[in-house]
């Protein structure tokens, strides 16, 4: 927990970004039957009965100093679709010496997941272009791309969605908005605040 809230606390640096990484999966939800639009006098009328037409995955990437972020819609949770989108991290920050990457620790966000889905040549390459910072067990509060995940559904995802390619269509237009709006996050909770008031997560020292 220090160690990731030490890490916000450093200013920004472009060669040495810090990105968060996290993800979430959604239902794909269809009509039963078509909603009435809205009218003067009248509000829109959706059925309360809906479609289940399966699931898709939300990769969000959040550069919280450099108010961006890139989001994309995969139709799985593989270490394949963990490491497509880090090496698209690594290209929008081509000119970075290392990007320090927080997410959570699931099995599949890890160095082996490049091997499995690369030449090892560039894999090795992406393991030297990344520091893979892991938030604790329990602690995926302390991961500001959780935070945005939680925006995108408040904002773009809280209704019936179909079908995967509307899915992607509505996502990817909430992102060009947000990043030219420039919506940044600032975070203010720290180490010093962690030890005072998450106490009781310390060891005792007698």
């Amino acid at each position: 927990m220090e160690k990731v809230l030490s890490i916000y606390k450093r200013p920004y640096d472009e060669k040495y970004p810090v990105v968060c990484f996290d993800e979430m999966p959604r239902q794909l939800i269809g009509e039963s039957r078509a909603s009435e639009p809205m009218i003067p006098g009248h509000p829109e009328h959706v059925d309360y009965e809906y479609v289940r037409n399966g699931t898709c995955n939300v990769l969000m990437a959040v550069e919280p100093l450099g108010a961006w972020r890139m989001a994309e819609v995969t139709k799985t949770k593989t270490a394949r679709d963990w490491a497509l989108f880090t090496e698209k991290i690594a290209t929008v920050f081509s000119k970075a010496e290392k990007i320090i990457l927080v997410e959570d620790n699931l099995n599949t966000h890890k160095a082996a997941s490049w091997y499995e889905v690369f030449p090892p040549k560039k894999a090795k390459e992406l393991m030297e272009r990344f520091e893979l910072v892991y938030t604790p067990k329990h602690g995926s509060w302390l991961n500001i791309a959780e935070i945005e995940l939680n925006v995108v559904s408040g904002q773009c995802l809280n209704r019936h969605i179909g079908d995967i390619d509307t899915m992607r269509h509505e996502v990817a237009a909430w992102e060009r908005e947000r990043n030219n709006k420039q919506s940044g996050v600032d975070w203010q909770f720290t180490a010093e605040d962690a030890r005072i008031k998450l106490k009781r997560l310390y060891p005792v020292i007698k």
